[in-house]
């Protein structure tokens, strides 16, 4: 698995990712509270969240009641489209943190790029000066193009260290992973599992999940893995959230790779980013 070591990748400016995260999105209230701490003790170390999710709250008491040291956590926050310009994106990352009840946040993403308002290249310089600050350690955006993230680095001089987009076997993303691995971007994958979908039936991930008795979605985990992709799955059941850090020692043979990567159909959840607009 390339780049990897101790479950966990390097960034290209020099800090570390955890190969698996958490993804919090519609984990609120009490319910969220113990299903985030309980994922915390089991062992996920990034907690995937957004300004949009509603939920920094309930991620930070998480963070305290799960007794872990906070240097020991990886956490994300996102920028929401409707305080994309320089000013608005440093006034929305302090209420992120205030929120989160954090010295620093270790990654912050442009949550869409919104291109009708063009605005996300002003968020970006106002993301490298709290890079600067100490603030934040890592950045980097979501649902970003290739042509975008050329754009970012063009006009500012810094590329994004991370691109978190839909990615799964109905949606592999080859071209923009090529793109990502020649710019020491890394990916991570949002909607890894492709829910709500028959993916998880299909003959070949139970075929392949036979042979290593494990789960499909074990399967599919180890194939972002595999990619060199960063997966965060998001559930609500500590069973199947401890079943989804258990993948590690699946080994998968490149013919079973291929044979997940071709299941290829395309993107599932209509958010084209030269298209899709989120506020």
């Amino acid at each position: 698995m390339e780049g990897m070591t101790a479950h966990a990748y390097a960034l290209a400016d020099g800090n570390t990712i955890p190969a698996i995260g958490l993804g919090t999105y519609g984990l609120n209230d009490q319910t969220g509270v113990e299903a985030i701490e309980t994922a915390i003790r089991d062992g996920y170390r990034l907690l995937d969240t957004a300004y949009n999710y509603g939920n920094e709250e309930v991620v930070a008491e998480a963070v305290r009641r799960s007794g872990v040291d906070r240097s020991d956590l990886f956490i994300t926050t996102k920028l929401p489209g409707r305080h994309h310009g320089a000013e608005e994106t440093l006034a929305s990352f302090e209420q992120s943190r205030t929120r989160l009840d954090l010295e620093w946040v270790d990654l912050y993403l442009i949550h869409w790029p919104n291109p009708s308002r063009d605005k996300y290249v002003d968020s970006w310089r106002s993301m490298i000066k709290l890079r600067e600050r100490g603030v934040v350690r890592s950045i980097g955006v979501s649902n970003f193009t290739a042509e975008m993230l050329e754009r970012l680095g063009s006009e500012t001089g810094l590329m994004p260290v991370v691109n978190q987009v839909e990615l799964h076997p109905y949606f592999s993303q080859a071209e923009l992973r090529a793109f990502h691995a020649e710019h020491g971007i890394r990916t991570e994958s949002w909607s890894p599992l492709a829910k709500r979908t028959e993916l998880l039936a299909e003959h070949a991930l139970v075929e392949i999940a036979a042979r290593h008795g494990v789960t499909t979605a074990q399967v599919v985990l180890a194939w972002h893995l595999a990619l060199g992709a960063v997966p965060i799955p998001k559930s609500a059941d500590a069973a199947r959230r401890r079943e989804n850090l258990d993948v590690f020692g699946i080994e998968l043979a490149q013919d079973e790779i291929d044979a997940i990567s071709a299941l290829e159909r395309g993107r599932i959840w209509g958010g084209d980013p030269e298209s899709h607009e989120e506020l």
